[in-house]
């Protein structure tokens, strides 16, 4: 029999997490909704408790780990069942992202960029860049979804890289103290030549063009960034700076497998927060919600928040596969892409019929049910849109390469 309820230690981590979000997100997260691009001061009080964690060992929660752990797994393969940094940053980010997505992405130490070192760090990177607040850079103009058309360039020039290009919509863009950059150190090998660089925010070349005013998620700051003859330390490049053509793509694509069940869990997180105000909704108005009755014997409210709560259900569980599997170095791109994709459309699915279930209440601004679903809208898009998740899948399931299902 298989054993779904969560050990005792990720238990603890994901109630104080949950404290965190109902304690001080909840309270003002509309305030910050209303203030887009206002520094959310409160997050101070993160930092110094984040730091703490970090620092006495006792949680995980600066990001996803890339698979290391501070605990020795099992050592046979029948045995081998270790919950490590990725469960529990996957539960902290459902958990905060329950009280408010944006200010979760507002977190000092809890950037995206974060899970990208630990996939692809050396342990002595690991170590020099362990406590930095790390914000993502792949986006440019002139691509979207099609990460392998970065054409920010890297050249190596004595001990020093040198950055050019642009990056659009980077979260945490402006409040990171460092950003990993994508870029490209041979256009002419292809997407073999792309790496991963560390780039600290007060490097020269580096800054802000502007910051976008967004749909959802405002309380994040989401940057545009220069980088014009950025210069950084030659030790700055993620992992081997030797270009793998027979690897080709696959050295900087790790990152995805760490922060794409990340982001299906601030999905979830959304979803349970407006389910949970709906189920109220709904009791508030006489409708009972009944588990024992077929679903075309109750309510058509009732019925549509069952099918939600399923769909809702099983996203969950795939985050948390997902997520386990990262933890137990188990090869896991199709699990990631199979929870990021059901996950953010759950999530779209999920707030707006919330929305359209609550009435004229769920519209206005007395609930935060339509900031969710407004915020719940980039949870579908970024780290890979709803699409591409699904040509992902696709690809993994048929066997076919990139070149042959596009």
């Amino acid at each position: 029999m298989i054993n779904l309820e969560l050990p005792k230690k990720l238990r603890a981590s994901a109630n104080q997490a949950h404290q965190v979000a109902s304690q001080i997100f909840r309270p003002i997260s509309r305030k910050y909704d209303l203030g887009e691009h206002e520094y959310p001061v409160e997050l101070d009080t993160m930092a110094a408790m984040v730091d703490g964690l970090s620092d006495s060992g006792t949680q995980k929660i600066s990001g996803a780990s890339g698979g290391r752990s501070d605990d020795e797994a099992p050592t046979t393969d029948v045995l081998l069942n270790a919950n490590g940094g990725n469960m529990s940053a996957l539960l902290n980010a459902l958990e905060t992202s329950w009280g408010d997505v944006g200010l979760m992405l507002s977190i000092p130490y809890q950037g995206l960029g974060n899970a990208a070192i630990a996939a692809v760090a050396t342990d002595e990177q690991l170590e020099r860049f362990g406590k930095v607040w790390a914000s993502m850079a792949i986006t440019e103009p002139s691509f979207g979804s099609d990460s392998a058309a970065v054409t920010t360039t890297a050249v190596l020039d004595g001990d020093e890289w040198v950055l050019n290009g642009e990056k659009i919509f980077v979260t945490a863009g402006q409040r990171s103290t460092h950003i990993v950059v994508w870029a490209s150190v041979d256009r002419k090998l292809g997407r073999a030549a792309i790496k991963s660089f560390v780039v600290p925010r007060d490097a020269p070349g580096l800054s802000v063009a502007r910051l976008e005013h967004k749909l959802g998620i405002k309380a994040s700051d989401t940057a545009v960034l220069l980088l014009q003859d950025c210069r950084i330390p030659k030790d700055n490049i993620l992992g081997s700076p030797e270009v793998n053509v027979e690897k080709g793509f696959a050295g900087v694509m790790q990152t995805f497998d760490n922060t794409r069940p990340m982001v299906a869990a601030m999905a979830i997180g959304v979803t349970r927060a407006a389910l949970e105000e709906l189920r109220a909704i709904l009791t508030d108005a006489g409708i009972e919600i009944s588990y024992d009755t077929p679903v075309n014997n109750q309510h058509a409210a009732a019925a549509e928040f069952l099918r939600m709560e399923a769909d809702y259900e099983s996203a969950y569980l795939l985050a948390l596969r997902a997520a386990w599997m990262a933890d137990n170095k188990k090869p896991n791109s199709l699990e990631a892409s199979m929870s990021k994709a059901k996950a953010g459309r759950t999530g779209t699915d999920v707030t707006l019929k919330s929305v359209e279930l609550a009435g004229a209440v769920g519209y206005s601004q007395r609930l935060l049910l339509e900031k969710w679903g407004r915020d719940s809208k980039i949870l579908d898009i970024f780290e890979g849109t709803q699409q591409i998740q699904q040509l992902i899948v696709a690809r993994r399931v048929l066997g076919k390469t990139s070149a042959e299902l596009k």
